[in-house]
């Protein structure tokens, strides 16, 4: 298989649905449980598991997309020694193995934070790293984590994005009510695989109950549609819109279902980051997540 060793991660969203929290912390630093191989389990900023999962699969550049206020993530990935040396100091050395860790992958990779002076949209924010890119990457969101410890979804994605010679190829599930999502519509070709025809951004009458979830491999060619993409849903420059653009030139998308034994994790309004946390802490008692 052909390695992917670029990812954009977005994470310049206001958080408006978390306020006042999310005045000063970014919502994509809001933590979930994970499994520590020298502790019961600790808590992690979401962002951060996101970046060890895609370490993981073997991306080592990052383009991580920030907007005003989002410095915490900044300084998060920043290596603090000092830091470490301290806890150390103190007796913690299960913790300060746990930052060395990560820190070490922050060491082993190329982070570049890309600023979105105003929060236009998912796609304008993808849009960020146009010109800098020029090869087959990842784009996940900072505030949505995909809960498998094997990397089985990204593996699935990465195989249909080359067997099938794709241009985008998008995570998908079935939900009760699609109207805050990007939906599709398509032909299975096999499996819990779509050739896709069709999309729409946030349909206020949907015609699909088959959501677009916010973990995607591209070609560049979708950064030239988002530059030709006109503010959409919410007076933002959508993500899906730009999909569709990829359509209309006659390329080729496909979608891949989330398998039902897989749990996502979002942060993105109370009622989700009180479920991510008691998901994480049920699934951080069992295995690596």
């Amino acid at each position: 298989m052909v390695k992917v060793r670029k990812a954009v991660i977005t994470a310049a969203g206001l958080g408006t649905r978390l306020l006042p929290v999310t005045k000063e912390i970014p919502k994509e630093m809001l933590p979930i449980f994970v499994k520590s191989s020298s502790m019961e389990r600790l808590l992690k900023p979401l962002i951060q598991v996101i970046f060890e999962q895609l370490y993981s699969i073997g991306i080592r550049e990052y383009f991580i997309v920030v907007g005003r206020g989002k410095r915490a993530i900044e300084d998060h990935f920043t290596p603090d020694l000092s830091f470490i040396n301290l806890l150390r100091g103190r007796g913690k050395d299960d913790y300060a193995e746990e930052m060395e860790r990560f820190y070490n992958m922050v060491y082993d990779s190329m982070i570049v934070f890309l600023n979105q002076p105003e929060p236009k949209g998912f796609g304008d924010a993808v849009l960020r790293a146009r010109g800098l890119i020029d090869e087959t990457f990842i784009v996940h969101a900072g505030d949505t984590y995909i809960a498998s410890s094997n990397c089985e979804h990204l593996d699935k994605l990465l195989e249909i994005h080359f067997r099938y010679g794709c241009s985008a190829t998008l995570l998908v599930m079935k939900v009760d009510d699609p109207r805050p999502y990007g939906v599709i519509g398509g032909e299975t070709v096999e499996g819990d695989v779509w050739i896709v025809n069709r999309v729409e951004e946030k349909p206020q009458r949907p015609w699909s109950d088959i959501a677009i979830l916010p973990v995607y491999i591209f070609e560049t060619e979708i950064l030239d549609c988002l530059s030709k993409v006109r503010p959409g849903v919410g007076g933002e420059i959508q993500l899906t819109d730009g999909i569709g653009g990829l359509l209309k030139m006659g390329k080729k998308v496909v979608a891949v279902k989330l398998p039902n034994h897989i749990a996502r994790l979002d942060v993105g309004n109370p009622k989700t980051l009180w479920e991510a946390l008691e998901i994480s802490y049920h699934l951080s008692s069992k295995t690596s997540i």
